[in-house]
This record gives C-alpha cells, structure tokens and sequence, in this order.
C-alpha cells in the first residue's frame, strides 16, 4: 500500500465512497414504505320524490258488535241449534227453553180474555134492555101525565071524584120515578161497558205478555258474526229476567271490524295544527284512509278509513283513543289481534329519502356524512321524520343533490380525503301510496243501524233473547 502513488490512493478511496453510497442508497429505496391508499366509501344520492309522512301506530282489532246472549225467560234448556265456533246470521235460531208452561200460560190468557169479553158483550145487551125500558117508561110518563091533567080539569068543574084525582097523579108520579130507575139503569150499564173494556184491555196485555213469554223461549241471533261455545248445556235450568239471567253464549261481529288505538298528545297537537293550516283534514270532519297490517306481513294489504276520535285525553295516558274501520270479507282479522296501523301524519310534500343506515347520532344531534366536490368528508346534522318506503325522511339538512355516504362511515372523519364508489338508493315498496284523499262518502264503510229481528239493535250492547 505505502507503494501506491497517492493519486491512486485517492481515486481508489473515492471509488469504495461512491459504492458504499450506492449499496446505502438503494437499501434505503427498498426499506421505505409504499404510500398509503384513501379510504373507499360508498356514496348515493337520496331519492327525491312526492310522498306522505305515514305515521305508525299498533292498534288491537276489536268487533263491531259483541252481544251476550241471555235468557229473558226460566226454564229447562230444551235444545241447541248451532255449531260451536261458527258464524251464525242475524235470526238464526240458537236455543230452545221448555215451552210448554209457558202454552199453558198464553191459554189461560186466551181464556180470561174471552171471560172478559163474553162479559162485555152481556154488559151491553144490559144496557140496550135499559135502553128499551127507558122508552116504555116514558111512554107511561106521558099517558099518566095526559090522564092526571085530564082529570084535573073535570075535578074544576066538579064532574070527577077527588079520589080519581089522586089515583092519577099517583100514577103520574109512579112514571117519573121509574124514568128516573130506567135512566140509572142506563147509567149503571155504561159504566159496567167501561168496566168491561178495562178487563179487556187488562186481559190483552196478559195474552200479549204470555205469548211475549213464549217467544222467549226460542232465542235468536240478534247480529250476525262467529258464535262462542255453549255456556249452558241442554237440559239444564236457566234463569231468566234482567238482574241473575243465564248468560248462554257470546256473538262477536267481525266483517266489519274495528280497530282502536291510542294518539299521544304530541302527536294530536299535530293533526290539530296540520287541519288548522289546511294542510290535512282532521279525522273528527272527514274519513281519512287507515292501511293494516297483521304481524306476518310485510306491507299492508288492509284499506279502511277513520270511524271516531274520543272526545278527550285520558288523563292517566296523556293519550286520546281514536278508532278505524276495515271490511273483513275472509274474516282474517280476529277480534283481539294486533295490527300495524298507518294513518296520513302529513300533505303531500316533496321529501329526502335516505336508507337508515346513513344516519349517525350522538349526544349532540343526528348527522350523516356527505362528500364534497374535491372527495372530503363533511359531517352534515340532519332533522329526521318518519320510514316511508324504507327510507329515512330528511326533514332538515339536506337539499337532495349530495353524495351521502351509505357504506363505510366508520372510515370516514370530517374533513378526510376518501376515494367514493357510487351506489344507488332503493326504495323498498311497502304497499302505502305517495298520495291519498279522505275516502268519498259512497266508499265509507258503514255499518247499517237497523232493528234486530226479535229486540232493538244497538253496538256494544247485552242482549237477553
């Protein structure tokens, strides 16, 4: 070495130099770290269409008409004449009581009535015989007053003995008081003709209420529905009458039906508010359109409309009790179900629909992620209503046009630079329209008030046959 010239040296130290730079150089290019990819989302706009809010309730089906059937009579269950379970029609025969007391009752009836009229027609035949007295006795009343003066004129001149003046004016007076006997007689056989006509009338309302009585025995539906069991089995004794009567079986109507539930208070100031502003009627003036649905369907296949708002809160709920009806032709709704009820909680608006999944909370507010224009996450608070097709309706915040996040919130940070994969919104139809009008009276659903065929029909009511 210490024979090298020190050129060589030099060029020699700057040879192994550059090497041991190379060599440190392109180990540092393969040691360093690859840059580190944006995080992807998934972005979509919100669906922008006409649509009404409809709000969720759970209501319980409850019938039209529920009617105890009771004895109106005692006696003996003689037979029954239905099935168990089934539906029955109004006037259909369902029980049969022991009639025969009571045939023997309404023939006595039919007997003290003839009594009674027998009596009056005696009565009368009495009266028409004081009548023709009558007229006989005032026949004699006028020849002893022709007699009596006659012979008082010949007692003037002296040509008739005092004593046949006083036989014919004794026998003028004899007249007077048989007219007198005849017109009591009259008398007496007027007021036997009235007593007569009340024993009539008496006996009448004894026939009416002995055969009023029979007809109790056989008892019909009074409405028509789906029967309960037999409570009282054949040939047992069942009381009648209005305090301890027998209650026999029970009748639920159920095509239509009805279906109650509860409004809070919050909500009802806003049905109020809505018909104030003309934007929704109030249910109390008009029949809007209620959808069901039972628990094992998605959508709501059941259209009726509202029947009846109670007509004050309950004080323990804070709540008011409002009332649909629904027709109910293949009595798939039972009395005693719940149902999911959806009733019009708004106009028709245009509304920002956005799947739920986009939405985050915290303590603070309610907020979904928006990308902007140069890819950055920007953190919106957003006002929510209801589910419509779905969809989460965006009251406040958004305009319609972002590119919400959808997919991948949990990688996305205010202000982040993130690489965004376009999606699509999908409304999920759930069978409730974008737009309604209060059902038109020739569509109500109505039940028709008429009589029943053996008592005075009337809803929710006990019924004793």
């Amino acid at each position: 070495m210490n024979s090298l010239s020190p050129t060589i040296r030099v060029h020699a130290a700057l040879l192994l130099t550059g090497s041991l730079l190379l060599f440190l150089g392109c180990y540092a290019s393969e040691a360093a770290p690859p840059a580190k990819p944006l995080p992807s989302v998934t972005v979509a706009t919100p669906v922008c269409k006409p649509t009404v809010q409809w709000d969720a309730y759970t209501g319980r089906l409850e019938p039209v008409d529920f009617v105890e059937i009771r004895a109106r009579v005692s006696g003996y269950l003689q037979s029954v004449h239905f099935d168990e379970g089934q539906t029955v029609s109004a006037g259909d025969l369902l029980f049969v009581i022991d009639q025969r007391p009571f045939i023997a009752s309404l023939n006595a009836a039919k007997a003290t009535l003839g009594q009674a009229e027998s009596r009056l027609t005696q009565t009368h035949a009495a009266l028409e015989e004081a009548k023709a007295e009558k007229l006989q006795v005032e026949a004699e009343l006028q020849l002893a007053e022709a007699r009596v003066n006659r012979v008082r004129e010949l007692r003037s001149r002296n040509a008739m003995a005092q004593e046949e003046v006083d036989q014919r004016e004794a026998e003028f007076r004899q007249s007077q008081a048989n007219l007198v006997a005849a017109e009591a007689a009259i008398s007496s056989a007027q007021s036997e003709i009235k007593t007569a006509d009340a024993s009539i009338a008496q006996a009448q309302a004894g026939l009416e209420a002995a055969q009023l009585d029979l007809n109790y025995t056989e008892i019909h539906a009074p409405v028509s529905g789906r029967i309960s069991r037999e409570y009282v089995t054949q040939g047992n004794l069942v009381s009648g009458g209005a305090t301890s009567s027998t209650l026999l079986t029970t009748i639920s109507s159920v095509d239509p039906i009805y279906c109650t539930f509860d409004v809070n208070e919050k909500q009802a100031l806003k049905y109020i508010r809505l018909a104030q502003q003309g934007k929704r009627q109030s249910s109390r003036v008009a029949k809007n359109p209620v959808y069901l649905g039972l628990a094992d369907e998605k959508d709501f296949p059941y259209h009726g409309h509202m029947d009846f708002v109670d007509n004050r809160f309950d004080p323990d709920t804070a709540s008011i009790r409002v009332r649909c009806i629904f027709n109910n032709p293949d009595m798939v709704l039972v009395p005693g179900m719940f149902g999911k009820v959806r009733l019009p909680g708004s106009a028709v608006a245009d509304a920002v629909l956005i799947p739920d999944s986009a939405v985050g909370t915290d303590q603070s507010a309610v907020f979904v992620y928006v990308v902007t224009g140069k890819n950055l996450v920007e953190r919106r608070t957003i006002k929510v209503g209801p589910m419509v097709d779905g969809l989460r309706v965006v009251e406040e915040g958004l305009q319609g046009d972002e590119r919400v996040i959808i997919q991948g919130q949990l990688r996305a940070r205010p202000g982040l630079e993130v690489a965004p994969v376009p999606g699509t919104i999908e409304p999920i139809e759930d069978g409730l329209p974008d737009s309604y009008q209060p059902v038109p009276e020739d569509q109500w659903i109505s039940k028709p008030i008429t009589q029943a065929p053996y008592l005075n029909s009337n809803r929710s009511r006990e019924v004793r046959s």
